[in-house]
């Protein structure tokens, strides 16, 4: 009998090259059809395997989704970007490879990216996703986030609506 191991983990320099093709893989299965395509191309290019190894040692935290070794997903946390907000902890991005969602893995990076703001003193948390993002709206609404912020953001020509959804 074979035993399959799941942690979530800080992230390590050396785990670059997984990160950034999950990165890839994700926002192209993602964004395809709402980000338009050159905006979207150019932040998948700026993020290669150099930029995750900086990311992996900078100011955020980088969490990785490990599943019997392969890197299935990842999260970044850190402090509350809107200063207008009550809420100190912020969820800047979580995403699973395409393979790996709707089967609660998800659920499990965001309890563990939540629970480190929470056990780092961080009272409340927000994490943002485009309005049209289906999933991403339906994955917060059922991890119990209120979606009671709104903001926009530019993809050269095209804005896009974007929601804070809150946990307090």
């Amino acid at each position: 009998m074979t035993t399959l191991t799941i942690e979530v983990r800080r992230a390590e320099p050396n785990d670059a090259a997984k990160i950034a093709e999950v990165h890839r893989r994700s926002w192209e299965h993602t964004y395809a059809g709402l980000i338009p395509h050159k905006p979207l191309l150019r932040m998948l290019e700026r993020r290669g395997q150099k930029w995750w190894a900086n990311a992996a040692t900078g100011p955020a935290t980088l969490l990785v989704l490990d599943v019997a070794g392969e890197i299935a997903g990842y999260a970044t946390v850190g402090l509350n970007r809107a200063r207008a907000l009550p809420h100190e902890g912020e969820i800047y991005e979580l995403y699973l490879l395409p393979e790996y969602q709707g089967v609660g893995l998800g659920g499990r990076l965001f309890r563990e990216a939540k629970g480190l703001l929470s056990s780092l003193g961080c009272e409340g948390l927000i994490a943002w996703c485009l309005e049209d993002s289906q999933q991403a709206v339906e994955f917060f609404r059922l991890k119990g986030g209120v979606d009671s912020v709104e903001g926009m953001e530019d993809f050269d020509d095209v804005k896009l609506k974007k929601l804070g959804f809150l946990w307090n």
